[in-house]
């Protein structure tokens, strides 16, 4: 549980994650906060208003997923790292996720990374398909990667290899 180890649980992602009818239709947001804090950025960032608070600043964020087209804007704009883009639909046995990025070094778009999974610990290996940078949020790198279908839903940081060494 978040509360005892600072990991989001299954049942506690459970009642926030789109249904499985919608991931399966394309790019959508899954907005991991589940803490009361106060925290909008992302209800700005989304030019189509998928995201809102139901009870003012404090309040979690709350996605219209039928709204929501995946754009990617929420990503960087989260302080606390916790929006991602999944696409169930990207490929018969692939997934994209994108998701934020605040390391060095910077991955380049075709490079074989390592996802890992909300604990930090490897899950597979994943390829960059996209690098995106918002003026706005210019410590914070929105990086699509590509992963095996099954990992969609657990790939949440990737670990990039140092010049000439491996993920």
């Amino acid at each position: 549980m978040l509360i005892h180890d600072g990991i989001i649980s299954p049942q506690e992602l459970a009642p926030i994650l789109p249904s499985e009818e919608r991931l399966k239709k394309g790019p959508v947001a899954i907005i991991e906060c589940i803490q009361d804090i106060p925290c909008d950025p992302c209800v700005s960032a989304c030019p189509r208003k998928a995201i809102s608070m139901r009870e003012g600043i404090t309040d979690k964020p709350v996605l219209d997923p039928a709204v929501c087209n995946g754009c990617s804007l929420c990503v960087a704009s989260c302080p606390g790292l916790a929006i991602f883009i999944v696409n169930l639909a990207h490929a018969p046995r692939a997934a994209t996720v994108t998701l934020p990025y605040e390391m060095l070094p910077v991955p380049k778009e075709g490079e074989v990374v390592t996802a890992l999974d909300r604990a930090g610990k490897p899950i597979c290996e994943a390829k960059v398909l996209k690098v995106m940078k918002n003026r706005k949020y210019d410590r914070t790198l929105a990086i699509t990667i590509e992963v095996p279908k099954d990992q969609a839903m657990n790939a949440r940081a990737i670990r990039v290899a140092a010049k000439g060494g491996r993920p």
